[in-house]
């Protein structure tokens, strides 16, 4: 299996930054795209930001210029850096990762898995 651990929520005046971090680990080949998702109360999970296996980014425009996706491949780790934060970033942030696994057959496959959730909360 596979298991994704997100850290760094927390409360945030606005205007104030953090650093969103998500360590994957378990039965992994390799890490295709991973990716930070948010929901906030009453509202639809939605895409804030991915990244590829090859370093490339997709920012939602909410957040475009002003929060910064980036992953260590050696770590099997994502991060997500987000600067001038509004009460409106307020959310529940999901980290995303589409995950290759190999078994013993010699086959292998994609599977999507979601952490557990980081609760940030933008507030004076």
């Amino acid at each position: 299996q596979v298991q994704l651990v997100e850290s760094g929520g927390g409360l945030v005046q606005p205007g104030g930054s953090l650093r969103l971090s998500c360590a994957a680990s378990g039965s992994i080949f390799s890490i295709n795209h991973m990716g930070w998702y948010r929901q906030a109360p009453g509202k639809e999970r939605e895409l804030v930001a991915v990244i590829t296996g090859g370093g490339s980014t997709t920012y939602s425009d909410s957040v475009k210029g002003r929060a910064t996706i980036s992953r260590d491949n050696a770590k099997n780790t994502a991060y997500l850096q987000m600067n001038s934060l509004k009460s409106e970033d307020t959310a529940v942030y999901y980290c995303n990762a589409n995950v290759k696994r190999t078994f013993g057959s010699g086959n292998s496959a994609n599977f999507n898995y979601w952490g557990q959730g980081t609760q940030v909360t933008v507030s004076s």
